[in-house]
């Protein structure tokens, strides 16, 4: 726990690093960009077909017909388009996890490294190409669980455990991996997943319940929808502080297991040493012959006297 804490409070500090301040600006840049840029193109006709597929389901007309006699008609209007917003939530949140995988990750962790573990050595592990196929294929499996729980979202407690749940799973797979790729060999990193794995998971959950709270920008319903071109790029940087801040957690936590876990791995058992020194005595070759003693009263000849 204390290991877990350490790491912890690093991060948060590791955060107001102006170097980490300046990476978060990038992921922000470039999902801006394409956002905002799939938003002026396709906008329209995205939101014509939710539309189009809102009209066929009664609930949602009888819905409308009780907001007309309420006199709140004009949140009919806003539903399509939060609700377009609403499904795009999952892509943006996937997409700068995997931003700040790629781009932010091995610049920070190589930061903690240097100013933390300065001596610890790089048996490169893993590799970029390695990385890239490990995070689509935790993406890939994120995606399917998330779609198999939509149904149990409805149920309220769920909704409030399996999300994050997904995403801590999916912040731990990608991270682990990324933070021990440069320092790790396989081996070492397969040892500090499987002795750490709950330890890493807690982390990983901890950071999807963190990511909820940009999700408070999403809920502020009709004035989202309103100042979406300005909202978007917000909430796209608050989650990308929060996956570097997971991203700093990971690192932190998983270089100090990787150094104690050498650390370990460099003390020879106490049963070994004593064999080492034993070893080397016993398999000294015997002389044929033993040397005279030395008597303890000689004669000048070298024999003793029989007179004495």
């Amino acid at each position: 726990m204390s290991k877990l804490l350490d790491s912890f409070w690093r991060a948060v500090m590791y955060c107001l690093h102006p170097r980490v301040i300046a990476l978060s600006v990038l992921p922000v840049v470039i999902m801006g960009v394409f956002s905002l840029g799939l938003g002026y193109f396709y906008w329209e006709s995205a939101l014509a077909l939710v539309r189009e597929s809102l009209e066929r389901f009664e609930l949602v007309n009888a819905m409308g017909h009780w907001l007309d006699g309420l006199g709140l008609g004009s949140l009919r209007l806003v539903l399509a388009p939060a609700l377009l917003l609403f499904l795009a939530i999952p892509v943006i949140v996937i997409i700068t996890l995997l931003f700040v995988a790629m781009f932010m990750t091995p610049a920070m962790v190589a930061m903690v490294a240097e100013r933390r573990f300065p001596r610890l050595e790089r048996k490169k592990g893993g590799s970029m190409l390695a990385s890239v196929l490990w995070s689509l294929g935790s993406t890939l499996l994120a995606i399917i669980a998330l779609l198999v729980s939509i149904p149990l979202w409805l149920i309220p407690p769920l909704i409030l455990i399996l999300p994050p749940l997904i995403w801590g799973w999916l912040t731990y797979r990608v991270m682990s991996y990324d933070a021990l790729a440069d320092h790790a060999s396989s081996e070492e990193r397969r040892q500090i997943f499987k002795e750490n794995r709950l330890t890493l998971l807690g982390i990983g959950v901890l950071s999807g319940y963190l990511g909820t709270v940009p999700s408070l920008i999403w809920a502020s319903g009709a004035m989202f929808v309103a100042m979406a071109p300005i909202l978007v790029p917000v909430a796209i940087w608050l989650y990308t502080l929060v996956f570097a801040f997971s991203s700093l957690w990971f690192a932190h936590y998983t270089l100090a297991a990787l150094e104690q876990l050498r650390k370990e791995n460099s003390v020879f058992p106490p049963d070994l040493i004593v064999q080492d020194a034993i070893e080397p005595i016993a398999n000294e070759p015997v002389p044929e012959t033993l040397p005279n003693p030395v008597p303890d009263i000689a004669s000048p000849g070298g024999q003793p006297d029989s007179k004495l």
